[in-house]
């Protein structure tokens, strides 16, 4: 499968609201139909936050996650992932709800505390959909993302009993050893899929030096066997650096979690365009996105017929 790239689409998040992209994707229906279209264009991981359906504040309740996980179980077999991160005005249990009930093959795994902001795209809006979306991106000047070796413990433990797998998610070299800390203890084990993030910030920063400086750190501790690797950059950094990502053969995150943007200035009409635009892209690199079923096969994941949707 050396030429096979595991595509993983990012559909919702908790960062952007409403107001900075109409096609942001906020009911259950949305999700849904914006998770099988990604999924029919080429990724074979979709990544899964949940809305409030009536005005997109992000939301860990499993009642929401039920209106649309099971329509696209039906739909596709792609692999879904779910989120324990949530957003950074959660509490740890609230992140956790969601993954405790429907036991996914998948879930992200934050692997350290950051701050986590995204005030300054306030400065671009002057009207607001609805009224909770400004305090909420203003005020993240002020946001601890809270995850301590304790909350990432209690995720290991609760989840790795019922066979979930994790997308361990570095947002700085810190992050890289304190995985090394738990598969040391043997809470972590390979193969382990590490998602590197760049240009959130308060994290690490996005310049093509430290893509290779993370990618060394992580061989360093863990070895080049042990563990898959995938990257996500934030914004305008996006496909720069999945292409990069792809050449030194690593696979690659999209979605409108992590951009709202298909190229400078123009805004993607779906998260599927963002997926269409990477196949593209790896395409002329010899490159070819893997299956669902050959990211279940690299990943060591149990199977979409032992989850509880």
């Amino acid at each position: 499968m050396k030429n096979k790239v595991i595509i993983s689409c990012a559909i919702t998040g908790s960062a952007h609201t409403p107001t900075m992209s109409d096609a942001l994707p906020v009911t259950p229906q949305e999700i849904a139909d914006q998770s099988i279209a990604a999924a029919n264009a080429g990724a074979a991981i979709l990544h899964l936050h949940a809305r409030v359906p009536e005005d997109g504040q992000p939301t860990g309740d499993p009642e929401v996650y039920a209106r649309f996980l099971p329509t696209i179980r039906q739909a596709t077999d792609a692999v879904v992932n779910i989120t324990t991160g949530g957003s950074a005005t959660m509490t740890v249990a609230d992140r956790l709800a969601a993954a405790r009930k429907f036991r996914p093959e998948m879930c992200s795994l934050n692997m350290g505390s950051l701050n986590f902001a995204f005030f300054p795209a306030a400065k671009r809006i002057e009207t607001w959909k609805h009224g909770w979306e400004r305090d909420y991106v203003v005020n993240s000047d002020d946001y601890i993302f809270r995850n301590t070796f304790r909350d990432i413990r209690t995720i290991l433990e609760t989840l790795s009993d019922v066979g979930t797998r994790f997308e361990h998610e570095c947002y700085d070299v810190g992050h890289l050893y304190n995985l090394a800390y738990f598969v040391d203890r043997g809470l972590v084990k390979p193969p382990f899929f590490i998602q590197m993030i760049f240009g959130i910030l308060g994290g690490i920063g996005p310049d093509l030096d430290n893509l290779t400086f993370m990618k060394r750190t992580a061989d360093r501790l863990f070895g080049e066997d042990a563990y898959r690797w995938s990257v996500l950059a934030a914004g305008r950094h996006q496909m720069p650096f999945l292409t990069q990502a792809a050449l030194l053969g690593g696979n690659v995150r999209v979605g409108l979690e992590d951009s709202l943007f298909i190229e400078r200035g123009k805004l993607a009409v779906s998260n599927a365009e963002q997926v269409e635009k990477i196949v593209r892209i790896l395409a002329e690199m010899g490159l070819e996105p893997a299956s669902p079923a050959e990211a279940r096969e690299m990943l060591a994941l149990k199977g979409g017929d032992r989850v509880e949707f």
